[in-house]
């Protein structure tokens, strides 16, 4: 949408922050513990019988004991506790949302409004193992081989935990994964303050240390290979998909250089080398109200724009991202405009972004509507973060536009389960994809070995 914007001109580069700017504003969101810091929070555990903490984990982590074992000066086996509920207990210590989960069901923070700071202490038994690990060896084994055969589609956390428990039970895995690299939104999509240096990468690493998994990168479904070839030529298949297209704002001037899909800026940020060198506007403005809405938000803040405003069309109250996000996000200078959506970018003349109409909104009934009151942003750049949707066609029964999976991760095809933010009714959790490859992993295993 061409209009005219007066004199302001688009002002989107590289290089805003001086060098050590960028270090300072990507370093860590949460320290890790130090051994005495670790001592002291793990004391506060009360080591509860019937753990409300552990309910409300979707792997079910033991977490009085890992806890306990951190008390009794024993990281490394408090790590083994973790890590055999959850292969991913590194990354999900970071990324998360124990304010949510565990820390919420904490007995302390019902009766304080203070929980013990599981997340931290989870990092703190995962980073110990994973330091103390020789470069050969490996704290779990593999089981006698089966001689059965699994593909594995997609590394990212649901095809990880998948292929690690079935190697771990002797079966062979192949993983395939379309990107040059595996990880998933581990690597390509988290925010980076979350998960810093090669964290996400060395976790991988790790995870394929046990042996008896096969990676190949770069190879598409659909494209490199069929369900067709990969049933023929496998015992079983797990497909851990993913969300691969973004849903589209619907406006006029969508198409305008500065609309940006918020998840490819995210991967680029991640990927790059050097943060002096992605571009981002003097004012952004970000539309949806999820986890990625937030961390899009806080990374072109971190970069260097001035403004950077969310607009979400409902009330604040029905953002997908918890308080603590929110909190963390207005604390990093990030506007929040709730009850507003966008109705059309404009333009100049050379075709780049310059401005972002709105319009107010109110429920009606149960049913959104605009209000009729419209208002300006300036923006240089317009990031697209209202979820993605699943583009996969596998031929498989559907539900709500995913793959429809039983209670075990099953699908329709007897020989195929899937898992991830692929099938229906998923949480888009790192912690609950884990647990989606577990379930399918043992599940897959009993089939094969009627076990």
């Amino acid at each position: 949408m061409t209009a005219d914007m007066g004199d302001r001109v688009t002002d989107i580069r590289p290089g805003r922050l001086d060098p050590a700017d960028y270090e300072a504003n990507f370093d860590d969101l949460h320290p890790p513990l130090d051994d005495h810091e670790a001592m002291v929070e793990s004391d506060r555990c009360y080591y509860c019988h019937d753990a409300p903490c552990m309910q409300a984990c979707p792997t079910h982590i033991d977490i009085p004991l890992f806890i306990r074992q951190i008390s009794t000066g024993n990281p490394a086996g408090s790590a083994r506790t973790i890590l055999a509920a959850n292969i991913m207990g590194g990354m999900c210590a970071r990324v998360c949302p124990t304010e949510t989960l565990c820390e919420e069901a904490c007995v302390r923070e019902v009766n304080e409004g203070r929980p013990v700071r599981i997340g931290e202490l989870q990092r703190y038994a995962t980073d110990h193992l994973m330091a103390s690990l020789a470069k050969d060896s490996h704290p779990f084994a593999r089981a006698t081989a089966t001689g059965k055969r699994v593909a594995v589609v997609g590394a990212g956390p649901a095809g990880l935990s998948c292929a690690h428990r079935l190697a771990m039970l002797g079966h062979e895995v192949h993983l395939v994964d379309a990107r040059d690299k595996p990880g998933g939104l581990n690597e390509f999509g988290i925010a980076r303050y979350k998960s810093t240096g090669d964290f996400a990468a060395r976790e991988v690493d790790f995870i394929l240390g046990i042996g008896g998994i096969t990676l190949h990168t770069g190879e598409v479904l659909g494209r490199d290979c069929t369900l067709s070839d990969l049933k023929a030529g496998h015992d079983a298949v797990f497909l851990a998909l993913g969300l691969g297209a973004v849903n589209a704002l619907g406006i006029e001037g969508e198409e305008l250089d500065g609309v940006i899909d918020a998840v490819r800026y995210i991967a680029d940020l991640r990927q790059a080398t050097d943060l002096a060198t992605l571009p981002v506007g003097r004012h952004v403005v970000v539309v949806g109200g999820g986890m990625t809405a937030i961390d899009i938000a806080v990374q072109t803040r971190l970069l260097g724009a001035e403004q950077v405003t969310i607009v979400y069309r409902r009330s604040q109250e029905r953002m997908n991202a918890s308080t603590f996000e929110q909190d963390l996000a207005q604390t990093r200078g990030v506007r929040i405009i709730a009850n507003a959506r966008p109705v059309r970018a404009m333009g100049g003349a050379d075709g780049r972004l310059r401005a972002v109409e709105l319009e107010y909104t109110r429920e009606c009934d149960g049913r959104l509507e605009g209000t009729g009151e419209l208002f300006r942003l300036d923006a240089d750049q317009l990031f697209k973060a209202i979820g993605q949707t699943f583009d996969g066609n596998p031929l498989l029964a559907m539900k709500d536009g995913r793959i429809e999976v039983d209670e075990q991760r099953r699908t329709s095809d007897t020989l195929i389960w899937a898992g991830g933010d692929c099938i229906a009714g998923g949480e888009d959790l790192t912690v609950t994809a884990v647990e989606d490859g577990k379930v399918a992993a043992m599940s897959i295993h009993s089939y094969l070995t009627g076990a």
